[in-house]
């Protein structure tokens, strides 16, 4: 049997390894993730997850924070919107 995943609009933002104020402000809470150095890290499951420049972090239906590879969100996202960090 086939499935198709309902459409489901997320929140996303692209780490380009040099904007942390807008990824700081997109994870909301230290909790959610951490810098080191010019590297991001998601926590995870429990785990910590390195994320390269060029990944996208998607913030599920759920709440958590997923990263995607470019080349992956390219084929499975579409823009509704444009993100506008807040004032």
């Amino acid at each position: 049997m086939k499935y198709r995943k309902r459409p489901v609009e997320v929140d996303a933002l692209r780490w380009t390894g040099a904007n942390y104020v807008d990824m700081e402000t997109f994870l909301e809470s230290p909790r959610n993730g951490f810098f080191f150095g010019d590297k991001l890290y998601l926590h995870m499951n429990g785990n910590e997850v390195r994320c390269l420049p060029g990944t996208w972090i998607v913030k599920g239906a759920t709440g958590g924070y997923h990263p995607v590879p470019e080349s992956v969100f390219e084929q499975v996202y579409d823009a509704t919107e444009t993100f506008h960090h807040p004032v």
